[in-house]
């Protein structure tokens, strides 16, 4: 029986918001967990892209020299946490200072070096800039997944970078094997 229990953390999961979440901030998100211990969850939300700001955004506000082509990059919402917080959630390499690995291909970080290459077209070839994350305190996203608040499944790094934000809850509830129009915003415990 054990190989049927949840794992102890989904570090490195897509939160996969069900119809019947009704909260704002987060309706139809995915939400990449990038932490998830006894102590809480913190986790970042892909598919919210920020309706006016650009990287050129941060670029001037921190007087960090930008290309025009890092300039046009979207800001994505990461979530109602920490709305000031600037993280780049990115694929290889990953030797910057102030990195968390979340999987083998993907990290989280918040390093101002990372963000000078980003401006100048260098760094990782994949990565989002995000503004804010989302935050869980002890035990509470546990009890989230039992009331069947949220989906899970291992990230899929084609989901988060070259899947369109307005897609991606679709896609990601797709590739679990699931028709999405087929949820229903009532949850149920088989």
């Amino acid at each position: 029986m054990d190989d049927l229990q949840a794992p102890s953390s989904f570090k490195g999961h897509f939160l996969i918001a069900m119809p019947g979440l009704q909260d704002p901030n987060f309706f139809q998100t995915v939400v990449l967990l990038c932490e998830h211990n006894a102590e809480g969850a913190l986790g970042v939300v892909i598919n919210r892209v920020h309706p006016t700001l650009k990287a050129k955004d941060i670029f001037d506000e921190l007087k960090i020299p930008c290309i025009q082509e890092a300039a046009g990059i979207p800001l994505h919402i990461g979530g109602p946490v920490h709305q000031g917080g600037l993280f780049i959630l990115h694929g290889p390499p990953f030797g910057w200072e102030g990195t968390l690995a979340v999987t083998e291909t993907l990290a989280l970080s918040n390093t101002m070096d990372l963000l000078r290459l980003l401006g100048k077209g260098e760094g990782p070839e994949q990565f989002m800039i995000v503004l804010g994350c989302a935050g869980w305190g002890p035990g509470q996203l546990d009890s989230e997944i039992l009331e069947n608040v949220w989906l899970t499944t291992p990230a899929d790094d084609e989901v988060i970078f070259t899947v369109e934000a307005e897609n991606q809850w679709n896609e990601a509830i797709r590739r679990m094997g699931i028709d999405p129009v087929s949820l229903s915003s009532a949850a149920g415990h088989a």
